[in-house]
Parts: C-alpha cells; structure tokens; sequence
C-alpha cells in the first residue's frame, strides 16, 4: 500500500507567560506535538522555535517586535496546510482567524489528525 502525502501542519499555541519557565514550557508543548505530528507523518510547522530567534535577537541587538513575529509566522501560516490550535493567547487566536480566513483544515486536538501511516500496519506511538 502506498504512503498517503502527509499535510503541513501549522502548530498554534500560547508562547508568552508570565515567567521564562513558562514560556520554555510551552516551546517544550510545542515541540512535543511537533514530534507527534511527525510521528503521524506530517510536517510540521513550529512557530514556537523562533523563541531561539528571539535570544540570539537579543544577543545581537537587533529588535524585533511582536507584531513581526506574527508577521514571519502568518508567512509559513500561508504555505501550510493545515493548523492544530492548542490553546488560547493574543496569537493564537490571530492565527486561528487567518487559517479560517485562508481556508485551511482546522484540527482542535492532535487526535483529530490523521495517521498516514495506519493503512501501510506501521504502529506509531504517541509521545
């Protein structure tokens, strides 16, 4: 049997919080279902990464705002063909509305996402 052509996925959640712990946590959440999406046969999209962006921004000198973020994000957002909304932040919901806006599938929970690889018998576990 033939492997079904996995989706782009976009994975869109909280990043801000009020400490630097809970903002590396939610780039971990990120990456985990990252991971899962992987697993399933997917690529995916983590906007979340560009927290690493943000530190050498930082090292460097350059400034950049929040707005270009969502800006850089709303670039790959276009070219991806799907998003999994994990949560709510000023944004998330931005991108929500975009994908919607765009058309895009729409997965609210990493279940929902198909596994590509379910007809080939491969076993993927979850993370």
């Amino acid at each position: 049997m033939q492997k079904k052509k996995g989706l782009r996925i976009y994975v869109c959640g909280p990043y801000t919080a009020e400490s630097e712990a809970q903002i590396i946590q939610n780039v971990m959440k990120a990456i985990d279902i990252g991971l899962a999406l992987w697993k399933k046969g997917h690529y995916p999209y983590i906007p979340h990464l560009t927290h690493f962006v943000d530190l050498r921004a930082r090292e460097k000198c350059v400034e950049m705002r929040w707005e270009e973020y969502i800006e850089w994000d709303r670039v790959w957002l276009e070219v991806c063909d799907a998003l999994l909304y994990l949560g709510n932040s000023k944004g998330a919901v931005k991108e929500l509305e975009y994908a919607k806006k765009l058309g895009k599938i729409i997965y609210y929970d990493i279940k929902d996402v198909p596994n590509i690889y379910e007809e080939t018998g491969c076993l993927v576990h979850e993370l």
